[in-house]
């Protein structure tokens, strides 16, 4: 990973954690505000592999855990994002993936990281709540992510394809 790489990947990381962190929480809907963070993280796996997205999203991971106005075990977002830059590495192909399996990557992997922080939340008994409000809030988080997607994963994809083609090693 080149210094160019990792300074646009957590200033992309950093730009998407203030907005999520500050404008969006005033239009949340039930609570749950879209996951820029986690959309990042997937434009990364999609365009620059799984090394990359997966140093990329446990970054943003701790990132994301440790900014206010945080609530829970620090970790818990780490452990969700690495799991989802995973996940959308699989999908990466040589060439630019179709709108079908971007928008299908976003929801599997908003679905997963959502739930994985949730879960863990469950069982590590950090805010107790209910299956029922769990599987509420994933859904609304998915439906964020999704309508979000047009917006920051193609420029963000972009960004990240530059970078390749600027001499940069992959």
């Amino acid at each position: 990973m080149t210094l160019a790489r990792a300074v646009v990947g957590f200033l992309a990381v950093s730009v998407a954690l203030v907005l999520q962190v500050s404008l969006f929480p005033h239009v949340a809907w039930q609570g749950v505000v879209p996951n820029l963070v986690l959309l990042v993280v997937v434009a990364a796996a999609l365009t620059r592999g799984a090394q990359f997205a997966l140093v990329l999203g446990f970054v943003a991971g701790v990132l994301l855990d440790l900014a206010p106005p945080a609530d829970h075990l620090a970790g818990r977002w780490a452990l969700a994002l690495v799991v989802v830059a995973y996940l959308a590495a699989r999908v990466r192909q040589d060439v630019r993936p179709s709108t079908a399996a971007v928008l299908a990557t976003v929801a599997a992997s908003s679905f997963v990281g959502t739930s994985l922080f949730a879960l863990s939340g469950l069982v590590l008994r950090d805010p107790v709540i209910s299956v029922g409000e769990l599987l509420e809030v994933v859904a609304v988080a998915v439906l964020w992510d999704l309508l979000l997607t047009p917006f920051v994963l193609p420029p963000t994809m972009r960004l990240f394809e530059r970078l390749g083609r600027a001499g940069a090693p992959v």
